[in-house]
Parts: C-alpha cells; sequence; structure tokens
C-alpha cells in the first residue's frame, strides 16, 4: 500500500494544469488568499475521499481475495488501464491539438469561492481514486497506516503548498519565478500528462493482475 500511495500522490502533485492554475491565481489580485481557497479545497478533497473509504472499512483491510478486496483491486485495475489508454491517446494527438485550454486565460479572474470550486474541477479523479482504492487496505490499528494515509494526501498537495509559502515568504522573486515555472509548464504539459498516465496506468494495471492472481 505504501509504495502505490507514494507514485499516485507523486503523479497528482506533479500534473501540470492544477500547478499552472494555481501560479495564474497566485500571480492575481489576492492571489495568496485565492490561492489559500484552492490549496485548502483541494486538500480537503483528498481527505474527505479517503475519509469515506476509511469509514466504508471500518479502518480495517478486507481479507484477501474476499469480495470486498478484490473488488478494489478491480477498481485499481480499470483505472490503470484507463490511465495508460488516456496517455496513449494523448501521446497520438496531432501537434495543433496540443496547446494549452482556452478556460487557463480566465483563471486569474476567478473569485476565491471559485479558486476553491476550480480545485474540485482541476481534480485528477482518477488517480484520485486509485488512491481510494488502495486506502482500502489501510489498517488504523497501526501507525503506518496513519502515516501512509497522512503522506499520501500531503504529497498530493506539497507542490501547492510549496508554491503558497514561496509567496508568502518572498512575493517579488517568487512572481518571476512562478511565472517561468508556469510557461515551462505549458510547454512540456502534454509530455507531462502523457508520461505521468502511462507511467501510473501501467504500474497499477500490473499490480493489480499481480494482486488478483498471486
Amino acid at each position: 500500500m505504501d509504495l502505490d500511495l507514494f507514485l499516485i500522490g507523486t503523479a497528482i502533485t506533479l500534473g501540470p494544469l492544477h500547478n499552472s492554475a494555481f501560479i495564474l491565481l497566485l500571480s492575481s489580485d489576492n492571489g495568496v488568499r485565492k490561492g489559500l481557497a484552492f490549496l485548502l479545497a483541494w486538500l480537503a478533497n483528498l481527505v474527505i475521499v479517503v475519509a469515506c473509504v476509511v469509514l466504508l472499512t471500518g479502518g480495517s483491510p478486507p481479507m484477501r481475495h474476499s469480495a470486498p478486496s478484490t473488488g478494489a483491486v478491480a477498481v485499481k485495475l480499470a483505472i490503470g488501464v484507463l490511465l495508460a489508454l488516456f496517455g496513449e491517446h494523448r501521446r497520438r494527438r496531432p501537434p495543433g491539438a496540443r496547446r494549452p485550454p482556452k478556460w487557463m486565460a480566465k483563471v486569474d479572474r476567478a473569485s476565491v469561492w471559485a479558486a476553491g470550486g476550480l480545485a474540485f474541477l482541476l481534480q485528477p479523479w482518477a488517480m484520485v481514486g486509485a488512491g481510494a482504492a488502495t486506502a482500502v487496505d489501510a489498517d488504523l490499528s497501526t501507525l503506518e497506516s496513519w502515516l501512509a494515509l497522512t503522506g499520501y494526501c500531503l504529497l498530493a498537495t506539497v507542490s501547492l503548498i510549496v508554491m503558497e509559502l514561496y509567496t508568502v515568504w518572498a512575493p517579488e522573486a517568487s512572481r518571476a519565478r512562478l511565472t517561468g515555472l508556469r510557461e515551462w509548464l505549458d510547454g512540456h504539459q502534454e509530455q507531462l500528462i502523457v508520461t505521468l498516465s502511462l507511467l501510473l496506468g501501467l504500474w497499477l494495471t500490473a499490480r493489480s493482475i499481480y494482486e488478483l492472481v498471486a
């Protein structure tokens, strides 16, 4: 469980779309407040999903190869296949279709409340679903599971936390560097989406097949 959550959390935090949108929010008027709203909503989504899974399992992992355990693995397998197919589809897109979405130009005019809603919309829900299916194996009677789930939520949010704190501590320096980062993300958006989708999708697929047949 720990390795899967680490890889899923890393893939989530490296996603280019939400990071680019977050930088635009930070560079707008009241950017720190908007960024904080986005960050808190993003983290809350992750925590709520994990909490729902833990409530359903009662904090105890289902027996291996039982119906709930097999169902969770099947969900993870389906998400892995979909991510791999999505990554391959994006890789094959013609170059003319590879451009930032038009809505990105309006992000800097969003209100604080809209910033929070944007976090919900930009959450990579397929990856979050994979994290939820993995959290089924959490045993809350052990400190290790608590640390793994907490670490997963924080890891999936760490890029936002770092940028928010950087903007608070060094507003002038952060503006130029984060703008440069956003331009780099925009220029490499497709490569990042394809790479993250394919790598995580193939890992989840292989891991799930192994868990089903082992």
